[in-house]
């Protein structure tokens, strides 16, 4: 099983369409909108692509894509 950070987690829920060929395609396309300086976020991305591309669908379908977005207690909701 490939072991994905809490980001890469939020990531993948935020732009997943329910399949891991759907999600392959759609962080591809978000790849291409990225800023030149946006570096961390397309490193992030690029890591990502890589583990889907390293596993099957069956392995995914076991990923629980739910973000966890954390906010801080002092942070606004909206």
């Amino acid at each position: 099983m490939m072991h994905f950070t809490k980001d890469e987690i939020n990531l993948m829920a935020i732009y997943s369409p329910g399949s891991r060929e759907g999600l392959i395609r759609e962080l591809t396309e978000m790849r291409t909108h990225l800023a030149p300086d946006e570096t961390e976020f397309r490193e992030m991305t690029d890591s990502v692509l890589n583990k889907l591309g390293g596993m099957s669908d069956a392995a995914f379908d076991t990923l629980d894509l739910i973000p966890d977005f954390d906010l801080d207690e002092t942070e606004a909701l909206f």
